[in-house]
């Protein structure tokens, strides 16, 4: 019983000290495969003219863009993953107010005849130590 109480106050110390420092940052997961001749410089080359287009909406200015294309791995149906993380689910929810009407929207349009996303995961991130 102790050791179940020790945990908890363990788990309940962790929480508190590590949520402050990078709470509610919003992580979107896109599994992808490349379509025809598309090679990995491209969609590299079109995610940086998102990144870019996409930072201009306010509230939007931290966002990064990862792209992973494995080396060694069982991938199934995908050829890459592609990770959108933002700050916070505030500047997730601005992105997503003014998508439509902006020229990241545009960029995206693009993606249709390079590479194909069909499942994506929204997580929350939190930073364990440093």
């Amino acid at each position: 019983m102790k050791t179940i109480v020790r945990l908890m106050m363990l788990v309940a110390l962790v929480v508190f000290v590590a949520a402050p420092s990078s709470a509610e940052e919003a992580w979107h997961v896109y599994q992808c495969e490349i379509l025809d001749d598309t090679t990995e410089d491209q969609v590299v080359e079109l995610m940086e003219k998102w990144l870019e287009s996409a930072k201009t909406l306010k509230g939007f200015e931290g966002a990064e863009v990862y792209v992973f294309f494995p080396v060694a791995a069982q991938m199934g149906e995908s050829d890459f993953r592609l990770l959108l993380k933002v700050p916070s689910f505030a500047a997730w929810g601005t992105l997503w107010d003014a998508y439509d009407e902006s020229a990241a929207a545009d960029i995206e349009d693009q993606w249709s005849v390079m590479f194909d996303c069909p499942d994506s995961w929204l997580f929350e991130g939190f930073k364990i130590g440093e």
